[in-house]
């Protein structure tokens, strides 16, 4: 037998492009990339944060103290969860440059992650539920974000309010509708967008400031805990409009791998964080002198008509772009969940050759765009929204904090002071921010608790469906060796051609090849077995990428090395190991055998009947393994079996 590494890239019979997911171009471009995309959340938040703090059922603007209070707590939380949590102390918990609640679940240590039968290690369950609110926040963002902005035409004349839903919903339905085609050739504009909308955001908070420089007072401390001390239980609640003002933390940390931390960094400190301290501070001082503004505080920074369309105008596309980024987010996230096995296989496209980040899931984009939709026409105002934000922000910030303290504590092997110290100090935050959250639940906060419930289900059910699926297999294994002496002592038919079977585990002979010789007692004079890994990188360079080795005369094992950022291509790599390997038979006659299990899911197996039920649902509606690995669909054959897990 031989055993033979990958050959160099230019052996390979066509061009590789560079390693996937490498961060390119200048320091410079990268920032004002990372501009466009990483803080569009968490930049267009002045849009209602401060509304929602001082609005209906917030405190009083009329309340000098009340200002300063709310004002202090902006600036402490920008400062402890976006600079110290997320900018300096996450960003360094990185998987080969990618970030992510993914990206950190698989830092922890494997007995913590592991799925055996029924048991899901307790970090993945938080993985899971993270990964399902972020699920909830891709929903809420958009609608929340375009239509606060459109919500600016009120201010200009109060008859133009009936036309903020369906100007809101239009614009949905085309932010939606283009992601198909890809947004590469946007992007490239929205990075200078958005330093517009920065730079007029910090210009008019700036201009407020001026008029009325007391208010910076409020990074004094002790006038948060003063605004606890008069508001009581009602002040503490405000923490659930507070924590808006650090939506978007996450996207730092999960775009990391796009544009690297540098660049992040540097747009954080040199412009966003800026920006938005004047342009809170600038809405704080403008209600210290006009409190009867507190309903609308952004657009009533700018008093001329015509001043307050164009900053409608270019809210509405940091709104869009804000969206886009979550929309992206979502997209990356279940892609990454695929590949790392806790959710079912849906079908998903690259629309840019240039990036190996910009994706399209058609199934995602469109239960996202229906829900944003629905949130849109039910709610129809802004304000009834943000009390369902909060929750899904401040839950993902706590479990993101629980997830960190086991990488620091178990895999980086901080000193117990070290890592319960730095947990302690961000669940001081996380903590009281969800609580408050969670007393906003019948005002909104059931919407990302019912959609996150509903993701992680599925993802759970997934989880453990697949654990079972994969201990029935091993339990009725056949490893290579046994089944060379096996075909040894008992020769089949044999008859002219190439057999390709996708197989899970490269020692092991495929359950499909089993059954055909079971049943028919015959098979190809070649066989190749092929199997695909999910490393736990997000990228495998190119040069590790391909195993091949000769088993037998007419057996091969091939395996093919992927990151949980990357789409497999099957039909290429079979073209590449078929230059290394000594077949007979064209390519283009092969036949890939492929399986498809049924599931009976009734009481007699391990899994609840329920769950099976929905264990097999989501199975029978995943997509065709075909077209997710864009196999030649005449050369495919499927080999059904029915098991009751």
């Amino acid at each position: 037998m031989s055993d033979e590494k990958a050959k160099p890239v230019e052996e390979l019979d066509e061009p590789i492009p560079a390693d996937a997911g490498g961060i390119h171009g200048s320091f410079a471009a990268l920032t004002l990339g990372a501009l466009g995309v990483v803080f569009g959340d968490i930049g267009t938040s002045p849009l209602y944060t401060v509304q929602e703090c001082f609005g209906q059922h917030g405190v009083r603007a009329s309340v000098h103290e009340n200002v300063l209070g709310v004002l202090s707590l902006f600036f402490w939380s920008l400062t402890l969860v976006v600079t110290l949590k997320y900018v300096t102390v996450l960003m360094e918990a990185d998987n080969k440059g990618e970030g992510g609640i993914m990206a950190l679940l698989s830092l922890v240590p494997s007995e913590q992650r592991r799925i055996v039968g029924t048991r899901v290690g307790w970090v993945t369950l938080l993985v899971l539920v993270g990964s399902a609110l972020l699920f909830g926040d891709g929903v809420i963002t958009p609608a929340i974000s375009v239509l606060s902005a459109i919500e600016g035409l009120k201010l200009i004349d109060p008859h133009l309010g009936t036309y903020v839903v369906p100007i809101t919903v239009a614009i949905l339905v085309c932010l939606f509708g283009i992601q198909s085609h890809g947004t590469g050739g946007l992007g490239k504009l929205f990075g200078p967008i958005m330093v517009c909308w920065f730079v007029t955001i910090g210009g008019l908070g700036l201009y407020h400031l001026w008029e009325n420089p007391s208010i910076l007072w409020a990074v004094l401390p002790h006038h948060a805990a003063r605004f606890f001390w008069n508001n009581g239980v009602h002040g503490f609640i405000m923490l659930g409009s507070v924590v808006l003002c650090v939506t978007g933390g996450e996207a730092l940390y999960a775009d990391m791998g796009h544009f690297g931390r540098g660049p992040i960094r540097l747009a954080w400190g040199g412009m966003v964080f800026p920006a938005l301290l004047l342009n809170y501070f600038g809405q704080g001082a403008m209600l210290l002198q006009y409190p009867e503004l507190a309903a609308a505080p952004f657009f009533s920074m700018v008093s001329h008509p015509g001043a307050r369309i164009a900053l409608i105008l270019l809210a509405t596309v940091a709104a869009v772009i804000a969206s886009q980024g979550l929309i992206s987010a979502v997209f990356s996230l279940t892609h990454q969940a695929i590949r790392l096995g806790y959710f079912p296989r849906v079908l998903v496209t690259h629309t840019s050759k240039e990036m190996e980040g910009q994706i399209y899931v058609s199934s995602v984009n469109w239960a996202l765009g229906l829900a944003c939709l629905a949130l849109v026409l039910i709610f129809k105002e802004s304000a009834r929204l943000a009390g369902a934000f909060g929750l899904a922000v401040s839950g993902t910030m706590a479990l993101t904090s629980i997830i960190l303290h086991s990488v620091t504590r178990n895999t980086w092997k901080w000193p117990a002071w070290k890592s319960h110290g730095l947990l302690i100090l961000f669940l001081s935050f996380d903590i009281p921010f969800f609580a408050a959250t969670c007393a906003k639940f019948v005002d909104g906060g059931y919407i990302p608790f019912i959609i996150g419930s509903l993701g992680f289900l599925c993802m759970w059910t997934w989880s453990l469906g697949r654990s079972l699926l994969r201990e029935h297999y091993q339990a009725n294994e056949v490893t290579c060796e046994q089944l060379r002496e096996k075909l040894k002592e008992n020769p089949p038919v044999r008859t002219p051609g190439l057999s390709i079977y996708l197989a899970s585990n490269r020692d092991v002979a495929p359950p499909v090849l089993l059954t055909q010789l079971e049943r028919f007692r015959g098979l190809s004079e070649e066989i190749l077995f092929l199997t695909i890994t999910s490393e736990n990188v997000p990228y495998v360079a190119e040069a590790d990428r391909l195993e091949t080795q000769m088993i037998d005369e007419g057996y091969y094992r091939v395996v093919a090395h992927y990151g949980f950022m990357e789409i497999p291509a099957i039909p290429t790599v079979v073209r590449r190991a078929a230059r290394r390997l000594p077949l007979r038979h064209r390519l283009g006659n092969a036949t890939y055998f492929v399986g498809r299990e049924t599931f009976a899911a009734t009481d007699a197996g391990r899994m609840r009947a329920w769950q099976e039920k929905l264990f097999a649902f989501m199975s029978r509606n995943a997509a065709d393994i075909t077209m997710v690995f864009d196999l030649p669909a005449s050369q495919v054959i499927e080999v059904g079996s029915r098991l009751d897990l």
